[in-house]
């Protein structure tokens, strides 16, 4: 029965962060904020509300640990995973995206993360110093696609333009449906996912960073191997790298900043021996396709699959 809650927070969870997107972004550029600046902004805290819901209803219920599995095991996934199993089936031309100096913003996230996570805790003031990163990133985001636009050139992400969810003709009534079920479903949704998480760790006899890590982040990172596969089958992923270092890069800094403004976030040491190394050495693997603009081939389709498949499975038996 807890699987099925489970199942169920997370569906209620992707289709409200989902409704949540459409009816932000119709509202926003109503309101006449530049579509660019929405892309930017509004955009991307919708697609990661399910992972921030999750990480602050963890932490309200005193199980900071699925808060940082969750992060930690998303990051990864979106990596080995949502990277690796696509281009099992199509390769990836991703070397088609210049994007080096968002990888470059993504390590040094990384490495600010895990020494903030050395310090014990994740509390008030390293989710400021995190919020405060995230804040120039986005500010420098906004000043180089706007500096882009001015000579004409195109940017890496050819959407950035046209904010996922954009209904000129949508209606006022819809927007605020929209928006209703949203703001109802997320909370709702990550209640009925965390409870049952917990549920499934004491009967599994593991702890609930465990479950942060394997269930909890792979269930948040369906929607990006959805897209990321249905992208490759059609030959349209030459943008999949930078949707994953930007979509971790937010999760470091977005998910764990604002959670810690709920409250301390106390790390388990299991973090600080093996998963956070992990998630290093996962990001560093995409050195060859950031830098020497290589495509994601079969071959390296199933290098990172595999890997991920290690990995949870030795999460799950040590």
């Amino acid at each position: 029965m807890e699987w099925l809650f489970a199942g169920l927070g997370l569906l209620i969870l992707l289709l409200a962060g989902d409704s949540l997107v459409r009816g932000a972004v119709n509202l926003a550029l109503r309101l006449g904020i530049p579509a660019l600046v929405v892309s930017l902004t509004i955009v991307a805290f919708g697609t990661s509300a399910p992972e921030l819901l999750i990480s602050v209803q963890a932490v309200l219920q005193g199980v900071p640990g699925i808060a940082i599995g969750n992060v930690v095991g998303s990051n990864t996934a979106n990596i080995l995973l949502v990277l690796g199993f696509p281009a099992i089936l199509a390769a990836l031309h991703t070397s088609a995206c210049e994007s080096r100096k968002t990888y470059i913003q993504m390590i040094v996230a990384t490495v600010v993360f895990i020494g903030l996570a050395f310090r014990g805790v994740f509390d008030f003031y390293a989710g400021l110093l995190l919020l405060a990163m995230l804040a120039y990133m986005l500010l420098d985001a906004v000043r180089e696609a706007q500096m882009h636009r001015r000579m004409g050139d195109e940017c890496c992400d050819p959407d950035l333009d046209e904010p996922e969810g954009m209904d000129p003709d949508m209606p006022w009534w819809k927007i605020i449906v929209f928006l209703v079920l949203g703001l109802i479903g997320l909370p709702l949704g990550a209640d009925l996912l965390v409870d049952a998480a917990q549920v499934i760790a004491r009967d599994f006899g593991v702890s609930e960073s465990v479950i942060g890590l394997t269930l909890v982040a792979l269930g948040t990172s369906l929607p990006e191997l959805a897209t990321t596969t249905m992208a490759a089958l059609r030959r349209q992923a030459d943008v999949a790298i930078g949707n994953v270092i930007g979509s971790n890069m937010f999760n470091l800094l977005a998910i764990i900043g604002v959670a810690t403004m709920v409250g301390p976030i106390p790390v388990d040491p299991e973090f600080l021996k093996f998963d956070l190394w992990v998630m290093l050495a996962a990001s560093l693997l995409l050195i060859p396709f950031v830098f020497f603009r290589r495509d994601i081939g079969r071959t390296w389709g199933i290098v990172l699959t595999v890997l991920y498949l290690v990995y949870v499975i030795g999460v799950l038996t040590c």
